[in-house]
């Protein structure tokens, strides 16, 4: 692999994981950080994530040809260190250690359907804009 895309993607996951930092700081003080125990800033960043990589894909795939570095920059740097896996992983499992078990499954299965949501209607943005 080429140092210059390796510098794209450490360059794009440090802006990426600011991003995430900010997102989920700014909802927590909208809302507060765990809404009854519920990580919000976190689905937050994963659907937000989400729709934004539906939409690279889909215009990278329809009408726009970025160089590799940018591509990788954008994709598997930022929207990587962006979305929150990890965190959902941990914040996922503390809610069913707390014995949260509906809160648990809510935020696993809002996590997964929402991002795809999110991803799909990125795709279908892109493709009504270009057609």
């Amino acid at each position: 692999m080429q140092v210059q895309v390796l510098a794209s993607i450490a360059l794009g996951g440090a802006l990426g994981a600011l991003g995430r930092h900010f997102v989920i700081t700014q909802v927590a003080a909208w809302f507060g950080p765990w809404i009854g125990g519920f990580p919000l800033g976190t689905l937050f960043a994963n659907v937000a994530g989400s729709f934004v990589m539906g939409l690279l894909v889909e215009l990278m795939a329809a009408a726009w040809s970025p160089p590799p570095e940018l591509r990788a920059l954008l994709t598997v740097g930022f929207l990587g260190a962006f979305t929150t896996f990890s965190t959902f992983s941990m914040e996922a499992v503390l809610l069913y250690e707390r014995g949260a078990f509906a809160q648990a499954a809510g935020y696993v299965a809002g996590s997964v359907v929402l991002s795809i949501a999110g991803f799909v209607a990125g795709l279908a943005l892109v493709r009504i804009a270009v057609t």
